[in-house]
């Protein structure tokens, strides 16, 4: 099998239009946290976990800072989650998620994607049950039944822990994201995470068609490029070269 894609095949940040929507993304998705469950991080872990990935991402306080005094306010937009499933090029699954505040547009921008790649729209839950949703986190370190003992001290519910170059990823059902991190800070001291995020995982890649390889690129810069859109998820996998 070939090398897997990223969720997000390049960084978002990389022109002053994706450091647009990349801001626009994560202020959006503060906004909505802080608003569903309160403006303080310490007791509000998601808005804690959403503002250390975007800080990390280069995201400016300013951005952040709006966002959460935007949800203050009490008013502003009523910004709602939708999921799309359905089938790309080659007959991979994606799931895109989305916040919007006109379910209308939303579905017909995606839709638009969908279209553009010769992909197809799927019922709710037609893909995401070949998915499992984990926190996944990575860090330096080479003692895997170190780091195993320790969460399980923790009572942490380890998925999956792998060892690789010197760095060690454990996965975990996306509910003890904050148990695995604050199990792992206080047993190793400073660690450095060089992935700490929730994501879906496929059970298994499809392998594009070599001529299916230029046409799922432009598929996901169709999505990326949705306003609505939050996240790409899928099990595209390159054809070996």
């Amino acid at each position: 099998m070939g090398r897997t894609y990223e969720n997000r095949k390049a960084s978002m940040a990389k022109t002053g239009a994706m450091k647009t929507k990349l801001y626009s993304k994560y202020g959006k998705e503060i906004y909505v946290c802080a608003k569903n469950g309160g403006f303080d991080p310490s007791a509000n872990l998601s808005l804690r976990r959403l503002i250390e990935k975007a800080k990390k991402e280069q995201v400016p306080s300013h951005v952040i800072d709006k966002a959460i005094d935007k949800a203050k306010g009490g008013g502003g937009e009523d910004f709602v989650t939708v999921r799309f499933e359905g089938f790309g090029p080659s007959n991979c699954m994606v799931i895109v998620d989305c916040l919007t505040d006109n379910n209308n547009r939303t579905f017909g921008d995606v839709r638009t994607c969908f279209n553009k790649a010769k992909a197809k729209l799927g019922a709710q839950g037609s893909v995401a049950h070949m998915f499992d949703h984990r926190a996944v986190l990575t860090f330096k370190h080479d003692d895997e039944d170190a780091v195993l003992e320790i969460l399980m001290e923790q009572d942490v519910d380890v998925s999956d822990i792998r060892s690789e170059e010197g760095s060690i990823t454990v996965l975990t059902p996306q509910n003890d994201f904050f148990k695995a991190k604050t199990a792992i800070t206080e047993a190793f001291g400073d660690i450095i995470f060089d992935v700490e995020e929730i994501t879906f995982i496929p059970q298994l890649h499809t392998e594009l068609k070599a001529e299916d390889v230029e046409v799922f690129d432009k598929f996901l810069e169709l999505l990326n490029d949705c306003d609505d859109v939050q996240e790409v998820y899928h099990n595209a996998e390159l054809p070996d070269e």
